[in-house]
């Protein structure tokens, strides 16, 4: 199944940060690199759909040493998700091949 824009960047965000990360600094991540401004909520949603497709892990943490401290969910990307990566950068490198020398001014 195609990834979605936001599915293809919470994805790569999620390779970049190697030890598996929760949504808040995937979220950053997206933002700093990719500059996309997401919601949190967006940024779950995609993650909820990633780990049903079988493209991310996840596991909890343990509890923040702080009062009242809760569990963060953590993510990583699975064999699978890094092929749906792989399948989708050769499908947007075969689009754009030849394209390279076109100018947007060549538009109407």
């Amino acid at each position: 199944m195609p990834l979605n824009e936001t599915e293809h960047f919470v994805l790569l965000a999620l390779l970049r940060m190697s030890a598996g990360a929760y949504a808040v600094p995937i979220r950053q991540e997206i933002e700093d690199r990719g500059g996309r401004n997401l919601s949190i909520t967006a940024v779950y949603a995609a993650l909820d759909r990633l780990e049903r497709q079988g493209y991310v892990a996840s596991w909890l943490s343990d509890p923040l040493p702080e009062r009242g401290g809760r569990a963060r969910k953590h993510y990583r990307p699975s064999p699978e998700g890094i092929v749906a990566l792989q399948r989708e950068r050769r499908a947007l490198e075969r689009m754009w091949e030849g394209l390279e020398t076109v100018s947007a001014l060549d538009r109407p």
